[in-house]
């Protein structure tokens, strides 16, 4: 007898095709992939699968977000009692940063009544909501985070931690990324951005409204005390039916996050993930060099001599365009330090085509990184003194690890003789004084971006001032300090700078650092600046960024007019909101902007003891306590007269004065 083989070998091939396929689903509420190559995924955004299986969340390209869901909605409640039922999930995952100790931002798992997040934003949210939404019960979204930065306006415990969320980017728990050794007990931390894969099980059980979330390395087995254990009903939280799938998002840093294997089970374990069969990260690494085989060429003894003679040359000139001072306390401070050479070659030779801005703190310049491709700025500061310099640099060390969405981040540092060269994240929508008064024919801000930095602003100096480890007084708040970042937040600049001349002067020099129109006028005689004198510089920076005018302005030719007197005037006539920036043309919302009027004539009152601290100043902007009742007499001052009482003369006559032997400086970027 003889049979036709043609069928039984397409059955062959489909067999071998079936067990070769990304997903194995044992139902619509079950499944597992070992691979995503095939998959019917919902992707968006920057996601992607690459050819060898991976998913890719991010592809390292700046301030994206990106979303992968499984397409089928699962049915997440009981039809009898419309309570949410247990369900189990389990992920291989990995975080590639150009950095091993930096990364922005992070991923989650997330279930969702929703596939459509376009109104998400990236960075710091993670792709999940925006700063109106944030919290709000109606997201109806549970997520568990992997965050790699620490966001102080969401409680983040760290930068390197996993939570779990409720309808919003603060975690109801949280914690240090790690696990539990099963010999010993032990926490052992994990890094997320080591660039090795890893695994995460999150189960959540009906029956007693827990949530518990375990995690270890990739060749590790589960251990069996999870990372933390919640309670937390999500029947009020998670709709009927909802999406399961990951978000991610990424900063200012080149970060690409993937998940490499996903199992899901309603009410039972997660299926296991066959690790033999995931498909491999890419390298972040150095490309490896090509071998080539040696070769040897005869040469005389005259060549030889002459090739090696220009070599030297030409290595003693490099090495001394490039020299460097290095001492030996800076040792400590490695991981911190950049090399001249890398900042020379990303600012192109420090060209003025790169030239971002000057003032009395230096030149700044764009630049690239040529390994990692970070957008940088550079400020080139000089700077002779060796007094207090390992104290100042301690300090910008310290500073680096400030994690604050509304702060520009100080990434590093460079000495060379006479110079040193500070290393910050790049802004690239410039600062808010080009949009103020039209340099660079910047668009005219509207209302709402201006109330966004103002809040923004307040909450960065309300953490430098009592949030941050140590007290950080500012000392240069003002516009050319305040940078926009790519989505138009304000990120205050310059922090800690002024302590560069502190450790520069004769202590026996009276010293004032800062920009004439928002010093203090207690600082005339004690030049000793507190957090009072940066509240003074806020509120002055509340009013000009609503009045659209400077703080001194030429009034005839032989005078000059205060902005929080002629606000004060204008109040005292009954047309307050007369003083609100023309450029606007009427667009704004008069209550905040009355709020800020008066708040900002508040916190410059001239003396201190009748200013508000950062954080009531807080609470008025959010509106959780009211102004104190004022009227425009209550506040009534000259400020000229007051600060040329205070030893401030000199500054009413020129833009840049000096007291005793050291200049005043007139700041800026």
């Amino acid at each position: 007898m003889f049979f036709n083989t043609k069928p039984v070998s397409m059955l062959l091939q489909l067999l071998f095709l079936s067990l070769n396929l990304a997903a194995f689903t044992t139902g619509d509420d079950q499944f597992v992939y070992s691979s995503f190559s095939g998959a019917n995924l919902v992707v968006d955004g920057a996601t992607t699968v690459t050819s060898n299986g991976l998913l890719e969340l991010t592809n390292g390209t700046d301030q994206l977000k990106g979303h992968a869901f499984y397409p089928t909605p699962l049915r997440f409640t009981r039809l009898a009692n419309g309570t949410v039922q247990s369900f189990s999930t389990s992920f291989v995952f990995a975080i590639l940063s150009v950095y091993t100790d930096l990364s922005a931002n992070g991923m989650a798992f997330v279930v969702a009544p929703s596939r459509n997040f376009s109104a998400a934003l990236p960075g710091q949210f993670l792709g999940l909501t925006d700063i109106q939404n944030n919290g709000n019960i109606s997201n109806h979204f549970f997520a568990v985070e992997l965050d790699t930065i620490q966001n102080i306006e969401f409680n983040d415990i760290n930068a390197n931690h996993a939570g779990a969320n409720v309808n919003g980017l603060k975690s109801v728990q949280s914690y240090y990324a790690g696990y539990y050794g099963d010999e010993d007990g032990n926490f052992r931390n994990l890094s997320l951005i080591s660039r090795e894969a890893m695994q995460v099980w999150i189960d959540y059980d009906d029956k007693v409204a827990g949530i518990t979330v375990t995690m270890a390395p990739l060749k590790v087995a589960r251990p069996a005390k999870p990372l933390f254990t919640t309670i937390y009903n999500l029947t009020t939280v998670v709709t009927d039916v909802a999406y399961i799938g990951f978000s991610s998002a990424t900063g200012t840093i080149n970060v690409r996050h993937y998940v490499l294997g996903w199992s899901f089970s309603m009410n039972g374990p997660a299926p296991a993930i066959d690790i033999t069969s995931l498909p491999k990260l890419p390298s972040m690494g150095p490309k490896p060099r090509s071998k080539v085989l040696d070769i040897v060429l005869p040469i005389t003894t005259a060549a030889f001599v002459l090739t090696v003679g220009t070599v030297v040359v030409l290595l003693i000139r490099r090495h001394l365009r490039y020299v460097e001072l290095r001492e030996d306390w800076e040792v400590e401070f490695g991981p911190h330090r950049f090399s001249y050479k890398d900042l020379f070659y990303a600012t192109d030779g420090f060209k003025d085509k790169n030239l971002l801005g000057k003032g009395g703190f230096g030149r700044v310049y764009k630049g690239i990184l040529r390994v990692s491709k970070l957008e940088v700025a550079v400020k080139r500061v000089s700077h002779d003194s060796k007094q207090g310099m390992k104290e100042f640099i301690a300090e910008i060390v310290s500073i680096g690890r400030i994690r604050h969405s509304n702060l520009a981040r100080v990434l590093g540092y460079c000495r060379r003789r006479g110079e040193l060269f500070l290393v910050y994240e790049y802004m690239p929508n410039g600062s808010v004084d080009k949009y103020l008064y039209g340099k660079e024919d910047k668009p005219v801000l509207n209302w709402a971006n201006r109330w966004r930095i103002i809040k923004g602003i307040a909450s960065s100096l309300l953490y430098l001032h009592e949030e941050w480890e140590k007290v950080i007084i500012h000392r240069d708040i003002k516009p050319s300090n305040v940078l926009l970042d790519s989505d138009m937040n304000g990120r205050l600049g310059d922090f800690g700078l002024a302590r560069l001349y502190d450790h520069d002067t004769d202590p026996q020099t009276t010293h004032v650092v800062g920009t004439i129109g928002y010093l203090a006028p207690e600082l005339g005689h004690t030049s000793k600046a507190t957090p009072l004198t940066d509240v003074f510089a806020f509120g002055m920076f509340l009013l000009e960024i609503t009045c659209g005018q400077r703080p001194i302005t030429e009034s005839t030719q032989d005078s000059q007019c205060m902005l929080v007197d002629w606000v004060l005037e204008h109040w005292n006539r009954g047309s307050l909101l007369d003083t609100a920036d023309s450029k606007l043309q009427g667009n704004f919302n008069v209550d905040e902007a009355c709020l800020a009027l008066k708040l900002g004539l508040l916190c410059s009152h001239p003396f201190s003891n009748a200013r508000p601290n950062m954080r009531q100043v807080i609470q008025y902007l959010d509106g959780v306590m009211k102004l104190p009742e004022m009227a425009p007499t209550d506040l009534r001052f000259h400020m000229m007269a007051i600060m040329q009482n205070e030893g401030f003369d000199e500054y009413i006559t020129g833009s840049t004065a000096s007291i005793g032997t050291t200049s005043v400086l007139s700041g800026g970027r």
